[in-house]
Parts: structure tokens; sequence; C-alpha cells
């Protein structure tokens, strides 16, 4: 892998470092939704059968999961500003590969969910290196084009995990995932670093100083913006997505509903709705008007999926495809988050912005499982979603448009 030109940057989109992240961000969604997939066969082989125990260790699990990946955040995200944009994108690969194969060895509970944090840590990294490397060796029209290639491509992995971990063995599933990396390490092809982070390099500026992102106002309030209008997607995924097997037994439906099915639904509508969502950006030249668009959707689907009481088979799984086709507006939260900020901290904002969305889940999950006992199920969803939805709309609303903006530049 030769990494020393920074002056290669191509200009076409089907650029190596395009095709790289995005294989990169397929395997990393395989990784990152596995277990949600594997969950309560996983539990099961490893003692745990009371309906109870399962939402409890579960939610244990993939908090300690999210709460490696709000960890790596800042770890590969300081690190991509400090030391390049490369060594992030195939270190992380390395570590959540090593780490889900290891998954597939596990006959401890506590040694699985330490796993979990590992591979947590090592899936921190891999987007936000893709997505801030595409945002800078492609020009500014065509870096949109990029970024949602990189996104539909990526998020197509998770279609892989459910058909993986509906017919396969949880173990099997954990030693595809991991075998997927380091086979893409392997194949790897030249792909080289941006010129601006070389020419940033040559500066007397501060690097990845992720404390600087607090110690101004307006730098903090349009950070936390950023993060904010992602959070609507990791509720679907990481709750009514993910906890669907409880939700369907509260909406009465009789049919056995499978976690695997509806993600592999639901990020089927998720590549679907990126990819959308991605070209219709392109064609207004605004990325904030689009997520506007994609939340005022999402939030009619979410009330449909809440009201779905004794649904059909069909009628559900194609609500999930619907739920993912209202979140696909993932490739254009990353790109927004890449496009607000200078050379010098856009990996560590790029990396750690999606990372805190995701590592919302742990808040998301506990508010899920502590408020339903007290006013029910389906009213917890209701209530998280809205309140998500809202903050979401808001933040959105106030946040500058960065369509046509000149990254070239340092905080």
């Amino acid at each position: 892998m030769d990494t020393t030109n920074p002056s290669a940057s191509p200009s076409k989109i089907l650029s190596a470092a395009v095709i790289i992240a995005a294989l990169g961000y397929f395997v990393d969604i395989y990784d990152l939704v596995l277990f949600s997939i594997v969950r309560v066969a996983s539990l099961r082989d490893l003692g745990v059968t009371q309906p109870e125990e399962l939402l409890e260790k579960g939610v244990y699990l993939i908090n300690m999961q999210m709460t490696g990946m709000l960890l790596g955040g800042i770890f590969w995200g300081v690190l991509g500003d400090k030391r390049g944009r490369i060594s992030v994108l195939f270190g992380s690969i390395l570590l959540y590969s090593s780490a889900n194969i290891l998954n597939g060895f596990v006959s401890d509970l506590e040694l699985y969910a330490w796993l979990r944090f590992i591979a947590g840590v090592g899936l921190a990294g891999e987007l936000g290196a893709g997505i801030t490397l595409v945002s800078e060796v492609l020009p500014k029209e065509k870096r949109g084009y990029g970024t949602t290639i990189v996104a539909s491509v990526g998020i197509s992995g998770a279609i892989l995990a459910g058909v993986v971990g509906e017919y396969f063995h949880w173990r099997t599933a954990y030693f595809v995932g991991g075998g997927l990396g380091l086979l893409l390490l392997l194949l790897r092809v030249s792909v080289y670093e941006s010129g601006m982070f070389a020419r940033t390099q040559r500066q007397n500026v501060a690097k990845g100083n992720f404390l600087s992102l607090f110690t101004n106002g307006a730098r903090f309030y349009k950070y936390l913006k950023c993060i904010l209008i992602g959070v609507p997607i990791w509720f679907v995924i990481g709750v009514l997505i993910t906890f669907s097997p409880e939700i369907g037994q509260a909406l009465g439906i009789t049919f056995p509903i499978s976690a695997a099915k509806g993600i592999a639904y639901s990020y089927f509508g998720l590549t679907v709705g990126d990819l959308a969502s991605g070209l219709l950006s392109q064609k207004l030249r605004s990325r904030k008007w689009v997520v506007v668009l994609f939340l005022l959707l999402l939030a009619g689907i979410i009330a449909l999926f809440l009201l779905a009481r004794g649904a059909s088979e069909v009628y559900f799984y194609g609500l999930c495809v619907a739920l993912g086709f209202g979140g696909g507006y993932w490739a254009i939260f990353v790109t927004i988050a890449a496009e607000q900020f200078g050379t010098n901290i856009r990996a560590t904002v790029t990396t750690t912005v999606p990372n805190f969305v995701r590592g919302a889940v742990v808040l998301l999950t506990l508010s899920f499982k502590g408020l339903q006992d007290t006013l029910g199920l389906l009213e917890t969803a209701a209530l998280l979603g809205a309140a998500t939805l809202f903050i979401a709309l808001l933040a959105i609303s106030t946040l500058p448009e960065s369509f046509d903006k000149d990254l070239d530049y340092v905080e």
C-alpha cells in the first residue's frame, strides 16, 4: 500500500479511495449489526433462557459494544488527524476483524461482553476515516456521489449479516465477519493519502485536538448539532429493529418475528434510502433540506410501525423496509459533519460524530428499558421517537448549508 504521494488526488468518482472505503464500511456494518441479529441465539447457547434475561443481557452487551465505539471514535479520530486517514482505515479493520473472530469462540458471558467492547473500539474508526478521505480527494461537486457510494455499498453489509445470521450458526456468522475483514486487508489496493491532509502536516497548526471542539462556543454547538441530526437513525436501528420481537408481541402479532430478518429488511431500506438521499442532495444542491425531508418521512413511518396491531408478516417486514428508507440519510449526515470543520480536525469530527450517535443507543436502550414498566413498551418507543425526531429537526434547521463548501482550510 503506497501512501507516499499526497498529490495523487483522483478526480473520478470510482477512485481507489472510494472503493476501499466502501468495501471497508461493508465489513464494518456486517460486524456492527451482527450482535443484534444473533443476540437471542448466542445468549441462549451461553445459558440465558428467560425472556426478561434475554432482554437485560442483550441491552448489557450492546451497550458494551456502543461504549467501545464511543471511546474508539475519539481514539481513531485524533489518530486520523495526527497520523493520517489511511492508517486509521486499515488499523480499525484489523482490530474489529480480530475481535469478531474471537467472538466466535466465547463460552462465557463476561468475555463475550468485553470482546464486544473491543470490537466496538475497532468498528469506531472505519467510517469516519473513509468519509474524510473520500471528501478530501474528490472535487467538491463530486464528493456527494463518492460518500453516497461508500454509505450505500457499506450499509448493504447488513443484508449479508441478516442472511448469514438467519441461516448459519451464530459462531459461524462471527467467523465470516472477521474473515471478510482480514481478507480485505490482504486484497487492499493502492490508496493515497489526501493532499489536504499532507499540506496540513506541513503547517504549524494543532491537529486532532478533540478538546478544541469544547473550548469554542460556536464550534461546540455546531459539533453537537451534527451529532443530534443522526440520532433518529440509530433509534430506529438500536430500539425499533433490535427489539422488534418484543415490540411485535406488544402489538399482538402472532407470527414469530425474526430480528435477523428485521435487520436485513431495514438495512435494505437504508441502502436504497441512502442512494436516494445522496442523489437527491446532488440534484437539489443541498444537504440540509434533504435531511429535513427524510426526518419528516421517518416520523410518519414510525407512527405506522407502532400502530401496526395484529399486522401480517408481509406488512410488518414491509414497515421494516420503510423504516430503513426513512432513516436513509446516513451518508448525507456523515458528509455534513465532514464539511463543517477544517482539515486539521476533520477526521476527529467525522469519526466521533457517527460514533456518538451510535453511542446514544446506550441512553436510548436504557431509557427504553427503564420507562416501559411505567409507560408501556409501545408508549415508551413513541415518546423516544418523537423526542429524537424533534431535536434532530431543530438541529439541522440551524446548521449552515455545506453542499459546495471548499474544504481546503484549517480551524
